[in-house]
């Protein structure tokens, strides 16, 4: 479908590698000697358990670890499976992979996952020479630097290059296709072209993708190289020998088209024109620039004039003036982080966003989200109460939104955006209790790497908090919406991010939240 329908979270990841040990240990009879090919791939899925998977939270913070599994889960075991070389087994084989195979990762979760790696490459600029050897680097005037450095990661193989670089190739996006190809190709010639079974393509295949991708680009002189190549393991190929005939004549014609193309050049955003500053609050991580550096910003033990908070004044810390961003740091407990997480687990899905009166799943959000009713829990209710003891606003349905938990799988994200409706349609308004006054977003867990919230036209970003809370108007007092309150929830680059929104609106407040005598402000 060319869309992410489905975004694999962590603890699918935690299920997958659980059942790829059962394959491995429990359900799988003993291979005989011949089946040297099969072998070698149970040795290696075998070797990644005892030593990569260790500590498997570690290992799936990992972007290139759960990508890896998710192949293996989705493809390479059913390659495996229904090889020849698995004759030996058919039946015992055959029998414990259709028991788990309901479980298991579909085409929309690698597509997913590929398209995360891109993602990832694109906004933290990312050398995919790098990031197949395992590395998270990137190169800024010819000089590499390391972004981060995971305790855990996997090289990828030339097959699931190959596999990234078919997902772009797929969406006619060359500039990426370009990329990953290279990389299977240089793999997979560096094994000799040795074919395994649980591999989807073959130096043939690369090399033809590989091919037409150059093509495309303008690089004429080395696609013609490649289809030659390509020739030599498939010599009989009438459609690689009329595309050498057609290259051929291209290049008498019109000679100079033979150079390069001048080099790969990403293309422009059809729809996301504040990319750069995006991507560039994105690399910084969270740190800001120094003219936002103001006497006006401080952190303080904030009590809100609340008896409920007297006893126990929360840490704050006020992030900006314009537009109204606060932290408070340890706002939530590990334990009742954990509660929300385990009520949010069986109703995740897909997250939407409004496409005119209805909502829909879109590219540029990717995570996975669920809705939280308060009388779900007693810890739902007593997170509403001192939301409400913060902030001084009524937070109760349907002033408030229900509690909506959203999990960021690999290169989870959400471009800007705003928080409040932009249109008299928007599902916002459903509620009938008016616009979206007050954001207030609490983050569940830590990530190591990436995940930022940026706040695009105020220039400046905020890292994920573990157990903290981030509070922001979204209207001015007039009602009209803070154009200045454009964020955006930057891709996770390690990690497992998980945050719960409680979207407040306007009814409710007239009495917490007053009108200026200014109709301007």
């Amino acid at each position: 479908s060319g869309t992410e329908s489905l975004l694999v979270n962590h603890a699918f990841l935690e299920v997958g590698g659980r059942t790829e040990k059962l394959l491995i240990f429990e359900s799988i009879v003993p291979l005989t000697t011949a089946t040297v090919l099969s072998c070698s791939f149970y040795a290696k899925v075998s070797d990644l358990h005892t030593e990569v998977y260790k500590s498997q939270e570690t290992a799936m913070a990992n972007p290139l670890v759960a990508f890896t599994l998710i192949k293996r889960l989705h493809s390479e075991w059913l390659n495996v499976v229904y090889s020849d070389e698995a004759l030996e087994n058919t039946q015992a084989l055959r029998s414990s992979y259709e028991k788990e195979e309901a479980g298991l990762p579909k085409l929309e979760d690698l597509q997913g996952a590929a398209k995360g790696l891109m993602r990832l490459q694109d906004v933290y600029a990312l050398q995919v020479a790098s990031l197949v050897r395992g590395h998270f680097r990137s190169v800024t005037n010819g000089q590499a630097t390391d972004i981060y450095m995971p305790d855990v990661s996997v090289p990828l193989s030339g097959d699931d290059c190959f596999l990234v670089g078919k997902v772009a190739y797929d969406q006619e996006d060359y500039y990426h296709s370009v990329q990953w190809l290279e990389e299977s190709v240089r793999l997979f010639r560096g094994s000799g072209g040795e074919w395994s079974p649980e591999n989807e393509g073959t130096l043939k295949d690369a090399l033809d993708h590989l091919a037409f991708s150059h093509f495309k680009v303008g690089n004429v002189s080395y696609a013609l190289s490649l289809s030659q190549e390509l020739l030599h393991h498939d010599p009989v190929n009438g459609r690689v020998l009329q595309n050498v005939e057609k290259y051929e004549k291209l290049l008498m014609e019109r000679p100079h088209i033979s150079n390069r193309g001048g080099g790969l050049r990403r293309p422009a955003s059809k729809y996301l024109r504040t990319r750069n500053t995006y991507e560039r609050l994105c690399q910084t991580q969270g740190s800001q620039p120094v003219h936002f550096e103001n006497p006006r910003l401080f952190c303080d033990y904030f009590t809100s004039g609340s008896p409920g908070l007297l006893l126990g004044p929360v840490k704050r810390e006020v992030l900006s003036l314009q537009p109204y961003v606060v932290l408070y740091h340890d706002f939530i407990t590990d334990a009742e982080a954990e509660d929300i997480k385990m009520l949010a687990q069986p109703g995740l899905r897909r997250s939407v966003v409004a496409a005119g009166e209805k909502q829909a799943t879109a590219d540029y959000r990717i995570s996975k989200s669920a809705w939280v009713k308060d009388s779900a829990h007693s810890v739902v209710g007593k997170l509403d109460q001192r939301i409400s003891l913060l902030t001084g606003l009524n937070v109760t349905h349907p002033y408030g939104e229900y509690l909506q938990v959203v999990n960021y799988g690999i290169g989870g994200h959400y471009e800007p955006h705003f928080d409040h409706a932009t249109s008299p349609s928007s599902p916002v308004f459903k509620l009938k209790t008016g616009n979206r006054v007050a954001t207030f977003m609490i983050y569940l867990s830590s990530v190591e790497a990436g995940g930022s919230t940026a706040f695009i036209y105020a220039n400046f970003s905020v890292p994920v908090v573990e157990k903290a809370a981030i509070f922001w108007w979204n209207l001015h007092r007039n009602g009209q919406g803070d154009m200045d309150t454009l964020h955006a929830g930057c891709p996770v680059l390690i990690g497992d991010k998980w945050v719960a929104n409680k979207w407040i609106h306007e009814y409710g407040q007239e009495f917490q939240h007053r009108c200026s005598l200014n109709p301007e402000e």
